[in-house]
């Protein structure tokens, strides 16, 4: 079998999977949903596996078709950034995925809506602004940016910045409760607990102390850690640049400061190896320089 010959048919197959119907692929193909379907047709033949469920109203992958289209779109990805990663002063061309974090997303849009995009018009940027950690290749993101040592061994990795971490709490809070100076008298504090994969996370010291935080609330986002913390919950362990204006405010204040918090890394990670697209570096060199005039602001 060299599936080699069946190009048009692979991409024929990436392109529905994506565009979620073969009259949809057939438009961005400039070509008719009955070429796109023949061609499947001959793929399916040549594998041997049925790669679609087809209904009058609905698409959907079989298993042997998720499990092709998996293998199959970041090669075909490869393919179209291999000319774009070699070309000398590349342009950010074609299509974006990228996730990061909420509230890195909620202190970059500006700047990428008004400067980066206005740079590159051949760009077209689909941003998932979540905390949760997407599977990069499953997902088909190009690029994901994510606060905390990530170990992916498949991934390619680049630290930006190092992101100073806050505990925070309303100054509401703090009159009901009285100043925190010591662990013992933070650990009688109620806290919105940090939640990942459901469970609460500890927060640890610079010195390797550690406590558990205990509280009403718990949250799986630095968004609705910030909110809750803003209307008096409890206290917060945040990036210092994303409170930094509330801090600036007086609507937060900086608990135990004089107990140091190890800084977090923001690390972009892709799948490409060395040979990154145009548009994933670009971006990625844009964000490192603003994350950077912020921390520094």
């Amino acid at each position: 079998m060299n599936l080699l010959n069946q190009m048009p048919s692979l991409i024929a197959f990436v392109r529905s999977v994506e565009a979620g119907s073969f009259s949809a692929a057939a438009r961005i193909a400039g070509t008719t949903p009955s070429a796109v379907s023949k061609g499947i047709g001959r793929l399916e033949s040549e594998l041997g596996a049925k790669l679609f469920r087809r209904s009058t109203r609905h698409l959907s992958l079989t298993p042997d078709g998720q499990a092709f289209f998996e293998r199959l779109a970041p090669l075909l990805r490869g393919i179209d950034d291999s000319a774009d990663a070699i070309r000398a002063g590349g342009d950010a061309r074609g299509v974006l995925r990228v996730s990061m974090p909420g509230e890195i997303g909620r202190l970059l849009l500006e700047p990428i809506t008004r400067t980066f995009l206005a740079r590159h018009d051949g760009l077209e940027l689909d941003m998932s602004l979540s905390d949760r950690h997407v599977d990069v290749i499953r997902e088909g993101y190009d690029v994901v940016y994510r606060v905390g040592v990530v170990n992916d061994s498949e991934l390619k990795s680049r630290t930006l910045a190092q992101l100073d971490m806050v505990l925070v709490a309303s100054p509401a809070l703090l009159t009901r409760h009285g100043p925190a100076t010591t662990l013992d008298q933070l650990r009688e504090m109620p806290f919105v607990r940090y939640l990942l994969y459901g469970r609460a996370l500890p927060i640890t010291f610079a010195d390797g102390t550690s406590i558990q935080p205990l509280g009403r609330m718990g949250l799986d986002t630095g968004a609705g850690l910030r909110a809750a913390a803003l209307n008096g919950m409890g206290v917060a362990h945040l990036m210092k640049c994303t409170v930094q204006d509330d801090l600036d405010k007086g609507d937060l204040v900086e608990v135990m400061a004089h107990r140091r918090l190890p800084s977090l890394p923001l690390q972009a990670m892709h799948a490409f190896g060395n040979l990154t697209p145009a548009r994933v570096r670009l971006l990625t060199d844009f964000i490192a320089e603003e994350i950077h005039r912020i921390v520094a602001s």
